[in-house]
């Protein structure tokens, strides 16, 4: 099968695998050779959607009401994604705190805190489906955005020393949100912690601190989550006065 008029994509029939926590196959397989600049973005948007879309029905989410709005107030579902050991936040107790103060000033917004490794497959995808913000370390759990409505919003945090030393690879969530047109609302980068001991030499001081944890800034954190929460209600309640909101949110295979 070829896209976009290249030969970079081979379809594979495969078995679903049911439960466990092993990899999830859905039908057939795409194998890329190259990546994924080579595919249009009409057609990358398919992808994505179908993917998204498949998980959704193995796991139950096909026709699940999410509930738009509540008596005329727009429900914003804030997710806070945590990991444990490298890139977790050194007091992610603290961190909630701050998220649950700027959730509770906003009519309609419901905080989730969620432990990424604690998820089967079925509860990430359900999580992710019934999430409008999600706020989180960088890290692979950010893969999980895939499961989001277009439209939804990506807060990302590093720790000490990724901005410097990281290279572009630092960038790869903030592609991956405008690829599946979603809205990455920026990055937090940690400036407090141990110095690299060879600063001249880059890739020491990435290995040095790519393994480090994410510290906070409460004020920061709480302006930031005002400006995105106040962003999503605007947006909400443009969508609300254009048309009526659909019963599911899962789409059409």
């Amino acid at each position: 099968m070829t896209i976009s008029g290249t030969d970079c994509v081979q379809w594979h029939r495969c078995q679903l695998i049911q439960g466990g926590d092993g990899p999830y196959c859905f039908e057939k397989a795409v194998v890329m050779r190259h990546d994924l600049g080579r595919m249009g973005e009409e057609r990358k948007t398919e992808v994505f959607q179908l993917l998204r879309c498949k998980a959704r029905e193995v796991c139950g989410l096909k026709m699940m009401r999410r509930g738009n709005e509540q008596k005329g107030v727009p429900l914003i579902r804030l997710t806070l994604l945590m990991r444990r050991g490298s890139r977790a936040f050194k007091n992610g107790t603290a961190v909630a705190d701050v998220f649950a103060k700027e959730c509770a000033r906003v009519k309609g917004c419901i905080l989730s805190v969620v432990q990424s490794e604690d998820l089967s497959f079925c509860d990430q995808v359900r999580v992710m489906t019934n999430t409008d913000i999600v706020a989180s370390p960088h890290g692979a759990q950010l893969t999980n955005m895939l499961f989001m409505d277009r439209g939804s919003s990506i807060m990302e945090f590093f720790p000490k020393g990724w901005l410097e030393h990281a290279g572009i690879g630092q960038y790869v969530f903030h592609w991956m949100a405008n690829q599946l047109m979603m809205k990455h609302q920026g990055a937090w980068w940690d400036s407090i912690g141990n110095e690299c001991p060879l600063p001249e030499q880059e890739l020491e001081c990435f290995l040095f601190h790519k393994d480090g944890q994410v510290g906070h800034n409460g004020t920061y954190f709480a302006e930031w989550a005002r400006k995105v929460l106040n962003q999503v209600r605007i947006s909400k309640l443009e969508e609300a006065s254009k048309k009526p909101q659909p019963i599911s949110s899962a789409c059409q295979c």
